[in-house]
């Protein structure tokens, strides 16, 4: 069969969550006729209302969808087999023991090769172990008779996506790209290409997997370089951000990572693991990996320990002090709550006896571990607390009333609307 170089007509997108859905409102915008595919009712509701978490310019592409028939919203699996290209964007958590939950790609995989069929392109873009891609797609699809590389395209494209960060385009955020063949790396470079111009083909689709986990290895281990120099500015007396910056001058050899009461999302506090996990298997170490990692699981308890130090040094025990953490998003400018830091650092000071609150105005409510709901206070006043816990601010909103709580401790080490304030 002829290999699939140009451009495809249709294409379906699996998931349609924080990625799937920028995805397929893109492929919209190129031209594609567009199939999003979702398990949940409940989300393709919120996407048909037009209320999703999304940047201004994917609400207007939004938008402007809704009402195209070119633009498609189901649960049917079936409707893959309509599309010249489909992309699995499907969310790749951990379970509690810190493993890859991969059902969720299991089921989607699973799907895509269920309903398969010749000259389709099938790319997947869901971060996980190298050799996902070959486990999941290549293999079942031999078995049922596909002949990779020749009648049906595979290949693997990690997504690029950054919540809430307009600026961080797909158009304009390279993407790489490997496949198991040369012909399966041209098929999906012509589907890529209705994203961005500018692809980078690796030799294999495990390239491109391990290229993934390499750059969120790399950031989380940055991060937690960035957090442990926020604690030596602290005790040299130092502004960590004024270090950052001044080092950031450098035009070469340091890239600059900021320090923070956390780390959350979808990528560096999961991602990792995948590598970790994989090598383990193998009695591979990689330990500088590994104490990141450790170190960034520990940083929410280094907050919650400075908030009663703070406290401690205003003549305050925790016990039914009035705390109020402002922000629970785990990033500024989303309202997405998971693996934030804020959840973690709430529920301790709860056990801990302080009574918190929280203001997000993105966030409308949270429900931490145990089924305790919080809803977001709606009109905040600095003097009903004792102390202000700065954990994420948003663009746009005001915070001038954080000023007025007696303590202010900011976690963010950016948050200057305080008289006076202290640092985690």
């Amino acid at each position: 069969m002829t290999i699939a170089s140009s451009r495809p007509r249709s294409v379906a997108v699996v998931g349609m969550g924080y990625v799937g859905l920028p995805t397929a409102l893109a492929l919209h915008e190129a031209g594609a006729r567009t199939i999003g595919l979702d398990v949940s009712t409940e989300r393709l509701r919120t996407i048909t209302s037009g209320e999703p978490d999304l940047v201004d310019a994917d609400r207007e592409r939004l938008a402007r969808a809704r009402h195209d028939p070119g633009f498609q919203l189901t649960e049917d699996e079936t409707r893959l087999a309509e599309a010249d290209a489909v992309i699995v964007c499907v969310p790749t958590p951990l379970d509690d023991h810190l493993s890859p939950e991969l059902s969720p790609l299991r089921a989607a995989c699973r799907a895509v090769v269920e309903h398969a069929r010749p000259g389709q392109t099938l790319i997947l873009t869901s971060t996980s172990f190298v050799g996902t891609t070959r486990q999941l797609l290549v293999e079942p699809l031999a078995d049922r008779g596909f002949e990779v590389g020749s009648d049906i395209f595979v290949a693997f494209s990690p997504e690029r996506i950054d919540p809430g960060r307009p600026d961080h385009t797909q158009q304009e955020t390279p993407r790489v790209v490997g496949g198991p063949t040369p012909q399966c790396a041209t098929a999906a470079r012509a589907v890529l290409g209705l994203l961005t111009p500018m692809l980078h083909e690796v030799s294999s689709a495990e390239a491109a997997e391990l290229t993934k986990l390499y750059e969120n290895s790399f950031r989380a281990v940055n991060i937690a370089l960035a957090n442990e120099f926020a604690e030596i500015c602290g005790t040299l007396e130092l502004d960590p951000i004024e270090i950052t910056r001044a080092a950031a001058t450098k035009p070469y050899g340091f890239l600059a990572f900021y320090p923070g009461p956390g780390v959350g999302g979808h990528c560096i506090p999961c991602d990792p693991h995948y590598l970790l996990w994989q090598l383990k298997a193998v009695r591979v170490t990689a330990p500088l990996v590994t104490q990141a990692m450790t170190l960034i699981s520990d940083r929410p308890q280094r907050v919650v320990a400075r908030t009663l130090e703070t406290l401690s040094h205003a003549g305050r025990g925790v016990a039914g002090a009035r705390v109020v953490v402002v922000g629970a998003s785990y990033k500024p400018g989303v309202a997405d709550l998971r693996e934030s830091s804020a959840l973690e650092i709430i529920a301790d000071l709860l056990a801990r006896g302080a009574k918190v609150d929280y203001y997000d105005p993105m966030v409308d409510r949270l429900a931490l571990d145990g089924g305790r709901v919080l809803e977001s206070v709606t009109e905040p006043h600095g003097t009903d607390w004792d102390l202000a816990l700065v954990h994420t601010t948003h663009p746009g909103h005001d915070y001038s009333w954080v000023g007025h709580c007696p303590i202010v401790l900011d976690a963010t080490y950016t948050f200057t609307d305080a008289p006076e304030r202290a640092l985690v």
